[in-house]
């Protein structure tokens, strides 16, 4: 009995001072010899990642590539959307004291350096939106991070939030007169406050889009799906100067990331469970056992184009299903009965 309250005690020192060292999100030890909670819930943040099952190109008999999109709005998808971590005014990040949102986990190991951004456009044709080839890599330095690596700092940032309007109201000096400086050329301006940092949210997430395989493997007599990317997606907005209205004019992916990287990072963090509480998963748990609702909208194709431009409305949504069906009916093919 005595071992087992010392080796429990030295369970609870040791998640309390390194529990940010295990996973970097939160776990039910807040503090030495607290426990919120009945037990320590030590599985998911310190369980080892499965790996994926060794293929041949030989033993791949088929195969198709597709491109689909995880709409946040469908409440199926809102263990991955969920909860809404924000920033104060202040420019502090908020966070749940007992899971993370995807968009959290993702921007959290972007900022620590733990995974190559892959920007969504070609830097030598800003026109060409070719990012899910993983070809265009924003990584820090060897051992550095956003915070310590500046040029890192200066390209990712346009892709985790903005630089907000420059304010019209200059500084005052303690007589409430506005503060002077005198620029190179002799001309005397107002000195005005740094404009505002708008950092993207994770309720302004309303997309996630994959990239996956989907093969059948001949030696174990599967059709198996691999997802190769995941790439976040909001509104594109554009403020009118004038009025200050703003409107939508589409969606815009803001990153890729290339998804077995990834699986090293969610494997380790909870996803919420509406039936039980002590069965809560990882995130890598999620996407293993496909427990989202996704809709296709590109397939790998001799034109190399999207389905809502030769589809549009419930047309598009039919294609989807249709390519879906195409590939159950294929299992089911391979089978004699």
């Amino acid at each position: 009995m005595k071992r087992l309250i010392i080796l429990s005690s030295l369970l609870l020192g040791a998640f309390a001072s390194n529990a940010q060292e295990i996973n970097g999100g939160p776990v039910n030890v807040p503090a030495d010899g607290i426990v919120d909670g009945v037990y320590i819930t030590e599985h998911v943040p310190t369980k080892r990642m499965i790996p994926y099952e060794f293929v041949r190109e030989a033993d791949v008999t088929w195969s198709k590539r597709v491109w689909r999109t995880i709409d946040m709005r469908e409440k199926i998808n809102h263990p991955i959307y969920l909860p809404f971590d924000y920033h104060t005014p202040s420019g502090q990040y908020v966070r749940n004291s007992s899971r993370w949102s995807l968009w959290t986990i993702l921007r959290h190991h972007i900022i620590n350096g733990d995974l190559k951004v892959f920007s969504p456009y070609n830097p030598f044709q800003e026109d060409m939106r070719d990012g899910d080839q993983f070809k265009y890599v924003i990584a820090p330095e060897p051992g550095k991070n956003y915070y310590t690596d500046s040029l890192f700092r200066d390209k990712v940032f346009y892709y985790l939030g903005k630089i907000g309007a420059q304010s019209d109201v200059p500084l005052t000096d303690e007589n409430g007169d506005p503060i002077e400086i005198t620029l190179p050329d002799g001309t005397i301006t107002f000195k005005y406050p740094p404009a505002d940092t708008l950092w993207i949210d994770s309720k302004d997430i309303v997309q996630y889009r994959l990239k996956e395989d989907w093969f059948f493997d001949k030696e174990r007599s599967v059709l198996d799906v691999r997802i190769l990317g995941i790439a976040p997606v909001v509104y594109r907005v554009e403020i009118n100067p004038t009025t200050s209205q703003k409107t939508i004019t589409g969606m815009e992916e803001k990153y890729w990331l290339y998804f077995p990287h990834c699986r090293y990072i969610l494997n380790n963090y909870f996803v919420y469970n509406e039936q039980n509480d002590a069965q809560w998963m990882s995130f890598d748990d999620l996407f293993w056992k496909r427990q989202f609702n996704s809709t296709i909208y590109k397939e790998s194709n001799v034109f190399d184009r999207t389905i809502d431009s030769y589809r549009t409305g419930v047309d598009a949504l039919m294609e989807s299903e249709k390519i879906t069906e195409e590939i159950r009916l294929f299992e089911h093919d391979v089978w004699h009965f």
